[in-house]
């Protein structure tokens, strides 16, 4: 089954476990995030990937330069360990993991998750590269991914799914990146973007193995 398919699997299981009226404001939101293609101001293809030095797990600082592959570097950034959806994506990296590392590229995921939530999904996700922790977002901030939780659904997170954004990310922003992958080359360019409103849409492994090929 390819990423795409169980991410459309868990899409419509959602939609039979959750109320139409969670839905419907769901919905819209991101609908209206679609609407205002916040996608559009997210670095693309050709821009150059910025610096960056983030504390992985263990709360180490990790930086470009120590993470990047032999070609390339798949940055992966995801919502947090609390969303299905990003387990599934997570998972799905791993097992591309090396059939990326022999195309010369590295892994990394990025969250505004903290450094202990961070720990969580990778023991969970039993992941094998770094997970990093953008915190305050201030990374996906700068590359121009990251919106702000319409109050109703943070609501709804918060009573309804008993998601606590405060908790795992240490803030009351109620800030969260898009889904998006970037492959850059060696010299930090951007070779492949994907960048989505629309949390339940993810790169597909295949498209980011076209990618490393290319490079």
């Amino acid at each position: 089954m390819s990423l795409t398919e169980a991410l459309e699997a868990r899409v419509a299981l959602g939609r039979k476990k959750i109320p139409t009226s969670i839905l419907e404001v769901m919905d819209k939101t991101t609908n209206d995030l679609i609407t205002q293609e916040i996608s559009a101001q997210a670095f693309k293809v050709g821009d150059t990937f910025p610096s960056f030095e983030l504390p992985n797990v263990k709360s180490q600082e990790v930086s470009l330069n120590t993470v990047k592959g032999e070609k390339a570097t798949v940055i992966s950034f995801y919502r947090g360990g609390w969303c299905p959806y990003c387990n599934l994506e997570l998972q799905a990296l791993q097992q591309a993991l090396p059939e990326f590392k022999n195309l010369g590229a590295n892994l990394v995921a990025i969250s505004p998750e903290t450094p202990d939530s961070s720990l969580t999904t990778e023991e969970k996700n039993e992941l094998t590269f770094e997970v990093l922790s953008d915190i305050d977002n201030k990374l996906g901030k700068e590359l121009g991914l990251v919106f702000k939780l319409d109050e109703e659904l943070e609501n709804i997170y918060s009573n309804e799914f008993k998601i606590d954004l405060e908790k795992h990310n240490q803030n009351t922003t109620g800030e969260l990146p898009m889904a998006a992958t970037y492959v850059i080359d060696n010299d930090h360019v951007i070779q492949y973007a994907f960048v989505k409103e629309d949390y339940t849409k993810r790169a597909e492994i295949s498209e980011i193995r076209k990618a490393l090929e290319n490079i």
